[in-house]
């Protein structure tokens, strides 16, 4: 039996898994071979559970699943025959990364999305969750990449309900163009007299795996969407303050996922604008982030299973570009970085399952895309250990998306997502910017593959 060592200064030509040529990633005979077995050995492995790190363990990848996750020395007296023995002694294995907010299609342009989302698989990111943009742009795209016809994370999308009054938003039109906004089945306007069962269908008819509840809505009818979408067997996700609902009353509603941890604050300052677009600024400076209404929250959150989708890089972000500007340009009432985190950390110590989302781009020539500074941000600001910053990455993200028993961890019987690095995350969380291979349903993308974004591609860069 042959082994083979996968990565030293290069990548070895010797290895027998071809490594993707640019342009046809996504094409499965270039990008590697996923009809043989191979085991991976001497990772040092991280598993996605929250386990304490692993030394000198072994994987085995049958087609694209994991079918074997031992020890090394046990893994290889029980290869079956002819699979490939890969030595990748050095090197950290992570399950596949899962970014649970993104925005691939607010204004549709398929070269950006798929050169974005080329940057997203060739860093380790398996899956992404779109939430909300022109269903017609992101059902091609989730097509593509789930059938491995792109080198792109597997696209998961939502479709919008909100109140009438949001769809004055110019975004919604953008993303509905030559169409109504809030009167296509990917965005729809709900009133108290909107049949609910017929909302839910037209959202489900999308292919949405989730119904985003974003903006404009009373509890009553935050309930209705959430009990008439679990009914149907549809996931519900919704910003954490609909505007007037309360965060308490999102969570009390049942919803499966609340992204953004700052507007949290809006419940402990007892401030309810009717809408999304309102005037008021908080003082976020006098609020008290283990506030007991805060815990109350995440109480329930715990019980039921909601996820917290933090964002907290968009706030380290916006707060970042703020204090470069003058002081009397800047905006008022952007919430700290801080505020965010010590919310995020009190939820996570009340046993609240955080996600990483980032509802935000690095500039096209970034060589990691945002969701790398989530990871450290979350690491920084909410205090989160390593380990659970990972789990949050991985296994948190698959329970976001429903696919938990699919995804997520390193285990047998999982699809084999996969992502080798050559540095190790629990050192430094920076170290996940060492990406040598993703492997995403058992199909290889080495990194040294990777063809960097153009201005080409992009058109027209904002």
């Amino acid at each position: 039996m042959k082994t083979y060592k996968v990565w030293g200064v290069l990548v070895a030509t010797a290895i027998s898994l071809a490594l993707a040529q640019p342009g046809t990633a996504g094409d499965t005979a270039a990008a590697g071979d996923t009809a043989s077995a191979r085991a991976y050995v001497g990772v040092s492995l991280i598993d996605g559970t929250g386990t304490p790190l692993q030394h000198d363990m072994g994987v085995l990848i049958q087609g694209d699943r994991i079918t074997e996750v031992l020890p090394s020395l046990q893994l290889k007296a029980r290869l079956p025959e002819g699979a490939k023995l890969v030595d990748a002694s050095g090197h950290y294995l992570l399950p596949g990364l899962i970014d649970t907010h993104v925005h691939m299609a607010t204004v549709p342009n398929r070269e950006q999305a798929e050169a974005y989302m080329r940057r997203y698989l060739y860093s380790g990111i398996t899956s992404v969750r779109d939430m909300a943009g022109d269903m017609r742009a992101l059902a091609e795209l989730a097509r593509k990449s789930r059938l491995g016809k792109i080198p792109a994370p597997d696209l998961y999308y939502s479709a919008l309900m909100a109140g009438p009054s949001f769809f004055d938003d110019p975004r919604p039109g953008m993303a509905a163009e030559g169409e109504t906004p809030g009167a296509v089945p990917w965005m729809q306007a709900i009133t108290s007299q909107t049949d609910m069962e017929e909302a839910v269908a037209l959202a489900r008819g999308t292919w949405a795996t989730g119904i985003k509840i974003y903006a404009n809505l009373p509890y009553a009818q935050v309930r209705r969407i959430t009990k008439e979408g679990h009914r149907q067997g549809i996931k519900v996700w919704a910003h954490s303050m609909v505007f007037p609902a309360y965060p308490s009353e999102v969570v009390g509603a049942g919803v499966d996922v609340i992204s953004h941890a700052c507007r949290l604050a809006f419940e402990i300052a007892g401030v309810r604008p009717d809408e999304y677009h309102h005037k008021v600024a908080l003082d976020f400076d006098a609020l008290d982030t283990r506030s007991p209404v805060l815990g109350g929250i995440f109480e329930q959150m715990k019980n039921q299973g909601t996820v917290l989708d933090a964002t907290l890089w968009l706030y380290a972000n916006r707060e970042q570009r703020e204090n470069e500007k003058p002081k009397d340009k800047r905006s008022a009432g952007i919430c700290p970085s801080a505020v965010a985190g010590a919310m995020t950390h009190f939820a996570y110590e009340n046993g609240v399952d955080v996600s990483v989302g980032t509802d935000g781009m690095v500039p096209y020539d970034a060589e990691y895309p945002a969701l790398f500074d989530e990871l450290e941000v979350l690491a920084a600001k909410a205090d989160m250990p390593p380990l659970q910053v990972i789990r949050s990455a991985t296994y948190v993200g698959a329970k976001v998306l429903g696919l938990e028993d699919e995804r997520g961890t390193i285990e047998p019987g999982k699809r084999a997502d996969l992502i080798f690095l050559s540095k190790n995350p629990l050192e430094d969380m920076a170290n996940m910017r060492s990406v040598v291979l993703t492997v995403k349903a058992g199909t290889d993308y080495p990194r040294e593959a990777y063809t960097p974004i153009t201005k080409t591609e992009l058109g027209e860069i904002n």
